[in-house]
């Protein structure tokens, strides 16, 4: 009888052509999936709770597979797959679920955390986007605020996308300083393609006092990429968060 586990792992994103297995690059779901076959002998596939794009990051994305049966107790799954997968990919923990659990559709939250470093740093050049302005974060983060008013982010969507409705809720979303980062935390139950990105790149427009917090306001409402700031670089994004219900866990 096949029982299906849920795979917590981590992994940098710099190496790779996003989650989402490429017909001409190596991707997370790549390498994972080889490990997990390599492993368990047998034909795996891996259902992420949603994809990153190239050179975005992860500390916590969540997949499901199927297998005949409970995983091997001859060996710890975990610490074989760590030993097994390169050092930019860690495997963090394995949970059985219900049959029917899913990755990406029984997620009810998701949260991003966008890294900025106003300096040059020879240690987060990968890790963090680097802005030379003076940038204005108090009114950035009145901005911010304004993103939990609305339900239709249109505007931040990358276009000419498969996706039935561009609404979303978002519970949070703040600029925080840490050390010598500025980190922009954001949280809703979904996220659209490359919406994150957009979201800070107009921000960014805000901070630069090229646009007013009530411009900002407007560029939700037009419902129009267009007028939306550019998207920011991917090396300084993280997925760092997903919420499941507990009564999907066996």
């Amino acid at each position: 009888m096949k029982k299906r586990y849920f795979l917590y792992f981590s992994y940098n994103g710099t190496a790779y052509h996003g989650w989402q297995i490429q017909p001409n690059g190596i991707s997370v779901q790549e390498v994972l999936t080889k490990a997990l076959c390599t492993i368990l002998r047998t034909e795996i596939e891996l259902t992420g709770a949603g994809r990153t794009d190239t050179g975005v990051h992860a500390r916590l994305m969540v997949a499901h597979f199927d297998l005949e049966g409970d995983l091997p107790t001859q060996f710890d799954l975990t610490t074989k797959l760590n030993s097994l997968l390169p050092k930019d990919i860690a495997v963090l923990k394995i949970a059985k679920v219900k049959p029917d659990a899913h990755a990406r559709f029984d997620a009810i939250s998701r949260k991003y955390e966008y890294h900025v470093v106003l300096q040059k740093s020879v240690f987060k050049n990968e890790l963090a986007a680097r802005i030379s302005d003076r940038m204005n974060f108090e009114a950035m983060n009145r901005a911010a605020g304004i993103l939990m008013e609305f339900r239709d982010f249109t505007s931040f969507s990358k276009l000419h996308t498969d996706v039935k409705t561009n609404n979303c809720s978002v519970k949070l979303a703040e600029w925080t300083q840490k050390d010598d980062e500025w980190i922009f935390t954001i949280e809703a139950d979904r996220f659209l393609r490359n919406m994150v990105r957009a979201i800070v790149g107009t921000l960014f427009e805000v901070g630069r006092r090229k646009m007013t917090v009530e411009e900002f306001k407007a560029v939700i409402e037009a419902k129009d990429r267009c007028k939306a700031g550019t998207s920011v670089p991917a090396h300084g994004l993280y997925l760092v968060a997903i919420q499941y219900p507990d009564d999907i866990f066996a």
